[in-house]
Parts: structure tokens; sequence; C-alpha cells
């Protein structure tokens, strides 16, 4: 059985309407930072927004919507980092830039530690982690264009499923290098190391 992705009821059109939506998934991002997943309420979020409730559910049926769409949120900015990656190549110097497409990812977390605590939210349900997986596979999608031009001899079914790995991958140690205790720039170092391996091997394998 397919799980259910997670949309919202609807999306704005009008500017006031667009404003209330943005001031919804900006409260929702302080609340899920402050208080974890567990104790997020749709309630609390809309009393916090100064919004009656119904206002809130004309856009989210749940809370489990609203993190999914947060995740959306956060996955436009990795798509401007990706798409200036693919401009940046074909190169001689593309490893460079691989490093440099995850500096910029990792300053995208440190700067906004609300990053993980939706990324951990989307972990919660089925159907969250079903809507969570269709947008990383939306940023595969930008991540195999990119590699194409690097790995010119492997068939686009195996270059679709690289992809797919290296999001998830980088995904994962991103959110793991900015977890408590933990040293961030050693993560990062480890991650071009993973990274720069996988796609090496795949140019030469």
């Amino acid at each position: 059985m397919t799980a259910e992705i997670l949309e919202p009821r609807r999306r704005p059109t009008q500017e006031r309407s667009h404003k209330k939506f943005d001031h919804l998934l900006l409260v929702s991002r302080e609340l899920l930072l402050e208080v974890g997943f567990e104790s997020f309420t749709c309630e609390e979020v809309a009393s916090r927004a100064g919004l009656p409730i119904g206002t809130l559910y004309q856009f989210f049926q749940n809370k489990y919507v609203i993190v999914c769409e947060l995740d959306r949120v956060d996955a436009v900015a990795v798509r401007r980092e990706l798409w200036s990656f693919a401009e940046a190549i074909p190169t001689l110097d593309w490893l460079k830039f691989l490093d440099r497409l995850v500096d910029h990812l990792a300053a995208l977390w440190v700067r906004d530690p609300s990053r993980r605590a939706v990324w951990l939210a989307v972990q919660s349900t089925p159907a969250t982690r079903a809507t969570a997986a269709v947008t990383e596979r939306e940023l595969a999608f930008e991540v195999a264009r990119a590699l194409a031009p690097l790995t010119p001899g492997t068939p686009r079914e195996r270059r679709t499923i690289m992809a797919e790995v290296l999001v998830h991958v980088a995904y994962s140690m991103l959110n793991f290098s900015i977890r408590d205790g933990q040293e961030h720039s050693e993560s990062i170092i480890e991650l071009k190391r993973l990274l720069a391996s996988y796609l090496l091997s795949a140019e030469h394998g």
C-alpha cells in the first residue's frame, strides 16, 4: 500500500493569503525548534501567529502536513545551490566546486538549526517519510543532471540511483553535523570525502 503524500489543502493565490501562509510556516518553524515535534500543535501555531485556528486549517490539515511543507521550503535553497553547481561543470576543477557546494550547504544548516528539527519531524510517520522522499527525489533529479557531464559513460538509470544516494547521504550527514556534541567541521570534512570518493569511483569505474 502506497503511503499518502502530504500536501497543503490549498496554496494561496492572493498576496494577503500568501502572507498568512508564510507567517504560519515561520511560526511553525520557530515552535518546532523550541518544543520539538511531539509537543508541536496546530493550536499553538495559530495562537502564536495571532490567527484563528480555522485560518490554519484552511491551508493545513494537521501538523504532519506543516512539517512536510517546511521540508519543501528547505529544499528550495538546496536546489539553488545545485543549479549553481550544475552550471559550473564540466570542469577539471569540479572537486573544488563540490567543496564549495558542500560548504554552502553546511552554512545553511549552521545558520538555521531548524532544518534539523524539520528533518527529524518528517521521519515520524510513513506518510511524512514518503512525502520527504518525494522532495529528496526532486533534488536528486538536479544532482543527476549535474552528474551527466561528469559520468558520460554511466547509464541514466544508474546515474539516477547515484543521485538519490548522494542526496540521502548528504542530508543525513548535514543533519548529523549539527547535532548536540558533534564537531561540525570534522563532519563536513568527512562528508566531502564521502561524496568525492563516491563520484571519483563512479567516474573511473
